[in-house]
């Protein structure tokens, strides 16, 4: 089922506070929201993105 626009992250289920107060969006979210977005999350299940080789 894909994120509601509208609906907020629940707090333990979404996301948690690391220790060093940061925001961080849970896999559970990711697959939510149905998506990569391409900003290296911790939790991203989608993989990392592919790094280009250099020329």
């Amino acid at each position: 089922m894909p994120l509601d626009r509208n609906a907020q992250p629940v707090k333990g289920e979404d996301y948690y506070i690391d220790p060093n107060g940061l925001y961080v969006f849970t896999e559970k979210y990711h697959l939510k929201r149905g998506y990569c977005c391409k900003s290296k999350c911790r939790h991203c299940p989608y993989g990392k993105p592919k790094k280009k080789k250099p020329s």
